[in-house]
């Protein structure tokens, strides 16, 4: 199979690709390798005309619904429903009319009949039609998203009930800190990609309008009634205010939730990529039989996946400076912001469908290492537990700088000489003037820092 015509996507949650036909669409930007079938035909041309064909149709029915135009003349155009509208040709006309709208309206004439179509567009600019498509395509992206989200927090909190318990050490700055546990550390990413959905939920319901207001949004040729039923038919709701284009804070908007996703998305790649870093381990993307990972060292099992979304999510950032810059256009419109639309719309919801959906094979399969996460919290011994020591001194009477020089320096030893901690403080005269070694041994029980776990899931999954 040729390259060029095949792209990568993804089989059942398995985090690999698989290569299927997929052919390249002709002024679509797009990387068949990070592209999935479903998100790629939002963008194709074959679907922009017919979304363009619709927006046309319907606008024909309520204008001949109120008396516009004859009734026939819209039942003309619908008689073209079935057609296949020929992209090649319309490229033809409008390598003549330098006009993309205008080179559909005559291929539509010439299925239609010229006669029969001479009420098509009636009263409507060309921003009527293409803002109203770009946002039904940018909805039905978003339903698709909104189905990745839901698989990804589905694959989330499985792992994280699957390990609520299994010991961790928690770190700052790279550096061991307290115990947590696996499961709190995939219920965390639960949580943020429970927030994101929610925003992106919310950005599609401000995306979700159209407008069919005429040439500068004063409805001074079309009769207002005929938006609203464009609408409705398409799922939208009428913008409340346009000039000839629909405002661009709402496409911001939606292009900025679609970068926090994306940094959500490299937040948890990260996590995964450090635990699977060699004198880690404690986590680690599934490798599969046959799978190589290095073409000079056979021993390789590098994190691929995590490190291709890190790169992901960055390509997807890169559309939210420039749709913020789309919101300032002069006047009633002018067209600097359609070129980067044009880009930037295919773009970044083809790449977070893949992205996402590559995440949640990625935690289906994720291998974890208990073993590895206990032997790492005990690499320093006892180390993790200095807060506590330090919180008991003070509560036998000791000042805060005094408990902290007191355990501070206990801990250095640990650090410095690889004993142990718990050693150490019990051969401190000072820390046995303030504690017992019952009440020393006691600050070393590993219990005491998962005791709130089922009070913070119940808080991230509820009952």
């Amino acid at each position: 199979m040729d390259k060029a015509a095949s792209s990568l996507v993804l089989g059942p949650l398995s985090g690999y690709a698989l290569r299927v036909p997929c052919k390249p669409q002709k002024g679509l930007p797009m990387i068949p390798r990070y592209s999935r079938p479903d998100m790629v035909a939002i963008w194709s041309p074959e679907t922009k005309f017919r979304i363009w064909y619709e927006i046309e149709a319907h606008a024909c029915d309520a204008m001949a619904d109120i008396g516009v135009i004859p009734r026939a003349n819209a039942d003309a155009v619908w008689q073209a429903k079935d057609v296949e509208f020929d992209v090649a040709r319309i490229d033809e006309i409008e390598a003549v009319t330098k006009h993309d709208v205008i080179a559909f309206l005559t291929h539509l004439a010439e299925h239609v009949g010229s006669d029969e179509a001479r009420f098509v567009h009636q009263g409507m600019t060309s921003s009527d039609v293409l803002d109203t498509c770009f946002n039904v395509q940018l909805t039905r992206a978003a339903d698709i998203l909104i189905t990745d989200m839901d698989l990804l927090l589905a694959a989330l909190k499985r792992r994280a009930l699957e390990h609520k318990d299994t010991v961790r050490v928690g770190r700052s700055h790279g550096i061991h800190a307290e115990p947590t546990t696996m499961g709190l550390t995939f219920a965390r990413f639960y949580a943020e990609m429970d927030r994101n959905l929610t925003r992106l939920k919310t950005a599609r319901d401000e995306i979700a309008t159209g407008a069919i207001s005429g040439a500068v949004g004063t409805f001074a040729n079309i009769d207002p009634r005929v938006e609203e039923h464009v609408c409705e038919k398409l799922g939208l709701t009428p913008e409340p205010i346009s000039t000839q284009v629909i405002p661009r804070d709402r496409h911001a908007a939606f292009f900025a939730c679609l970068g926090v996703i994306a940094s959500s998305i490299e937040n948890v790649a990260t996590e995964v990529r450090h635990m699977q870093r060699t004198e880690v381990l404690e986590g680690a993307e599934f490798f599969s039989a046959g799978q190589k990972g290095s073409s000079a060292m056979p021993h390789k099992k590098n994190p691929v996946l995590t490190e291709n979304l890190t790169g992901l999510a960055r390509t997807i950032r890169m559309a939210v400076i420039p749709a913020m810059e789309n919101v300032t256009l002069w006047h009633e419109r002018d067209i600097s912001h359609s070129s980067v639309e044009r880009a930037i719309g295919p773009d970044t919801t083809i790449t977070l469908d893949f992205a996402l959906h590559r995440l949640t094979g990625v935690i289906d399969k994720m291998l974890i290492y208990p073993d590895n996460m206990l032997a790492n919290m005990n690499k320093f011994s006892g180390l993790v537990m200095s807060q506590r020591v330090l919180l008991a001194l003070t509560q036998a009477g000791v000042s805060r700088e005094d408990s902290y020089k007191l355990v501070q320096r206990n801990a250095m030893k640990v650090w410095d000489h690889g004993s142990d901690f718990k050693t150490e403080l019990l051969a401190d005269e000072e820390v046995l003037a303030a504690l017992s070694v019952e009440e020393i041994e006691e600050k070393f029980d590993m219990g005491y820092h998962t005791k709130h776990v089922d009070t913070i899931f119940k808080r991230v999954f509820g009952d």
